[in-house]
């Protein structure tokens, strides 16, 4: 998937490059990035993070495991840690190769087009602070998630529960309500309007944005506090009920 977006938004730049042509490196950059954050943060990765939760535990419900997993030898909270802590990696997985094909791709717009000033600019430093933002944003829904897959052995309930969810938290951030801080399906795209505000609010030298990113806002905040709780109720829930 980050390669098939990457491509696309790379293919649309290509073909339609005149107006950027008297675009500076950040900005250019900026605008190539900014599509694809745009897309990750509303929809594509909550809706991401329900399919790989899902995915983790489908498995062991497929094959009714459940009770053969937790009667081996090892403590019940190594096999609930092992699996969230590989849907956990395959997130960062995940983002980390958006940050290596969009600059990888907005390099070769640089070579292909040299009149587009991609190469004055070095991005890869901004671009994984934000996709690390990104990522803090995401901890909430995927524990979450997590525990709904593990609860539920069909396919409908917790990919239903995350799809309303991710609409309602789309809704709630792009209406920019004041409480919306508070539901962990809209930290992904408060994260990205927080760092959207942020640029706009501090000009740099020659009318150029000045950016910096703040990885701890008041979301994230709320996304790792979710994110640790949730995690603790879920051992908890496996610790004192076999799951059905």
């Amino acid at each position: 998937m980050p390669l098939l977006l990457c491509l696309l938004v790379f293919t649309g730049f290509l073909n339609n490059s005149d107006h950027l042509l008297n675009h500076p490196g950040m900005m250019l950059w900026m605008e190539f990035s900014a599509v694809l954050l745009a897309i990750m943060g509303s929809l594509i990765l909550p809706m991401l993070i329900v399919f790989i939760a899902y995915s983790v535990n489908s498995i062991e419900h497929k094959a009714d495991t459940w009770k053969t997993l937790f009667s081996l030898p090892i403590s019940k909270l190594s096999v609930y840690a092992a699996k969230y802590f590989y849907a956990f990696f395959l997130i960062l997985l995940c983002l980390l190769l958006f940050v290596l094909f969009t600059l990888g791709f907005g390099n070769l717009l640089g070579v292909l087009k040299p009149v587009l000033k991609f190469s004055e600019y070095n991005a890869a430093g901004l671009l994984t602070q934000v996709y690390f933002k990104l990522f803090l944003s995401s901890l909430g829904i995927l524990s979450i998630q997590f525990l709904l897959s593990l609860l539920f052995r069909d396919f409908l309930k917790p990919m239903g529960i995350g799809f309303i969810c991710t609409i309602t938290g789309a809704i709630l951030a792009g209406n920019s309500w004041k409480y919306a801080y508070l539901f962990p399906y809209s930290h992904p795209m408060l994260a990205i309007k927080t760092m959207e505000e942020g640029v706009k609010n501090k000009p740099g030298p020659g009318g150029l944005p000045q950016i910096t990113i703040d990885l701890f806002t008041k979301e994230i905040g709320v996304s790792l506090v979710v994110a640790i709780v949730i995690f603790a109720i879920g051992y908890f829930i496996v610790l004192k009920k076999s799951v059905k």
